[in-house]
């Protein structure tokens, strides 16, 4: 889908804001802190449901009770998002819904300057950003990671209050059923990256170095009763612990540049050229596995890119919509 216009109320320091977008490229331009990336956060929250960097409380404008976000596409389509303090709906087509339908959110290949820093990132960080691409095209595996998710924290409030082993039965059930899962479809698409990731990273450097993604997990295949087995050997010690020490939720994913760590070995440049082809990858996996080109929001990346890998940049993504945020007249 195409956007055509956004319009926002009381959003961060937006207390009356409109853009009307471009079908190919539309660049917002401003100093720091006038609110250019308060716009992407805005699509982003109407496209996909939610803030990639905030909760609704820290979005209203200070002094206000409210803010309200429309998105309008060249379809016709209208989503307008208003959050009052208290709840967040979504209006669509005159239906009222407190989380934003699977059927209306859109692909998105997000690009903020902190993406840069993802090979140095914590584990967590980059657990979180592989979780977020694959979340897009899959919501099986968004499923599965909440369901995941809710069962460790339940796991975990009962092994800081000392619970019996059995307590614990029911949720290492659902922790083995979807960390199974997840497992099965981390390394599965992780394996599809790499099929291309090289191929992506000489068209940007134009050179034969290799670039590979580890994926390192302690659970070592796709089995539930392995899986099952696994936390309830692991009782003791994560009593001791008072956290399950076991699981998809201490996954991590391991950079590499011709065979070594891709941190602490990688170039400036490198770096930055890794987390293109990266990007790339995500727009190509999206759209095979959607039929959908994926809207694209850069957040103030240009001035971290040099000439080349801006050109490269925008040549790669021509045949989707692209809003570019940036401090530089470019």
């Amino acid at each position: 889908m195409i956007i055509k216009n956004v319009k926002l109320t009381n959003f961060r320091n937006h207390s009356s804001y409109s853009l009307e977008c471009k079908d190919q490229t539309t660049i917002i331009f401003g100093e720091n802190g006038c609110g250019k990336t308060s716009v992407l956060e805005a699509i982003y929250i109407l496209t996909r449901g939610k803030s990639f960097r905030a909760t609704d409380q820290e979005i209203i404008k200070r002094d206000k009770e409210f803010y309200r976000a429309e998105i309008e596409f060249k379809n016709g389509i209208k989503i307008i998002a208003t959050y009052d303090r208290n709840n967040k709906t979504f209006l669509i087509s005159d239906k009222k819904t407190r989380r934003l339908p699977k059927k209306n959110k859109y692909p998105v290949i997000l690009f903020i300057p902190s993406d840069l820093n993802l090979i140095s990132n914590s584990p967590g960080g980059r657990r979180k950003y592989f979780d977020q691409i694959f979340s897009q095209f899959n919501e099986k595996y968004n499923e599965a990671l909440l369901k995941y998710d809710k069962a460790l924290k339940q796991r975990n409030e009962l092994l800081k209050n000392n619970s019996s082993s059995s307590n614990l039965f029911s949720w290492n059930i659902l922790l083995a059923k979807y960390g199974s899962l997840l497992y099965k479809y981390r390394k599965e698409y992780i394996e599809e990256i790499n099929h291309d990731f090289t191929n992506k990273y000489q068209s940007i450097m134009g050179n034969q170095d290799e670039v590979h993604i580890i994926y390192e997990s302690q659970v070592q295949d796709d089995s539930e009763n392995n899986y099952f087995r696994n936390l309830e050997n692991n009782y003791q010690k994560d009593i001791i612990l008072g956290h399950t020490s076991f699981g998809i939720h201490r996954d991590d994913y391991i950079f590499e540049l011709n065979q070594k760590i891709a941190n602490g070995s990688a170039s400036r440049g490198e770096t930055r050229s890794i987390i293109l082809a990266l990007k790339f990858i995500e727009a190509d996996l999206i759209n095979e596995k959607t039929n959908l080109k994926p809207l694209v929001l850069l957040d103030d990346v240009f001035s971290e890119l040099d000439v080349t890998r801006r050109r490269l940049l925008v040549d790669n993504f021509k045949e989707n919509q692209i809003i570019i945020t940036s401090v530089e007249n470019i």
